[in-house]
């Protein structure tokens, strides 16, 4: 296998860990990064793994969805209290988890499977990396065996 690594940085956005027994239960916000690596197993007519610049699409979809959204978790009992306060003051995405842990897997679900589409599966995301900021990040790389079987 054969890698790459494309980073997105600083996409600034807000969330809060609803379960948290301390400060990150309330809404704070960080400027983001992600790291995508790809894998192959055989490399373009470029000597490419992929080409960066038609990736394009994953920086647009990174800054529709999170570029100044407040990130909540599916299960946050006060989603709905806080955005229906002031509905105007919020762009709101809801993922399952919005640890960086949570978003790691988040991101690796729809990148993975639109880089396989349009690659006809010759290239597939091996893991991507979180930094909430640059002391703290999380990284989901799941098994090598589970990204070929796809």
């Amino acid at each position: 296998m054969i890698t790459c690594r494309k980073v997105y940085a600083d996409i600034p956005f807000a969330h809060r860990q609803h379960k948290h027994d301390g400060h990150c239960s309330l809404i704070h916000g960080h400027n983001w990064t992600f790291a995508l690596t790809f894998g192959c197993h055989e490399r373009d007519e470029n000597g490419f793994v992929i080409d960066f610049g038609k990736l394009r699409f994953i920086r647009n979809e990174l800054e529709s969805r999170f570029d100044h959204a407040c990130v909540f978790a599916e299960d946050d009992p006060l989603r709905e209290t806080i955005v229906q306060a002031a509905p105007e003051a919020f762009k709101v995405y809801v993922v399952p988890n919005c640890s960086s842990e949570g978003l790691c897997e988040h991101v690796f679900d729809w990148v993975d499977q639109e880089v396989r589409a349009q690659t006809e599966g010759r290239v597939f995301l091996v893991g991507v990396e979180v930094l909430e900021d640059q002391r703290n990040s999380a990284a989901y790389f799941p098994s090598q065996a589970r990204q070929e079987a796809q």
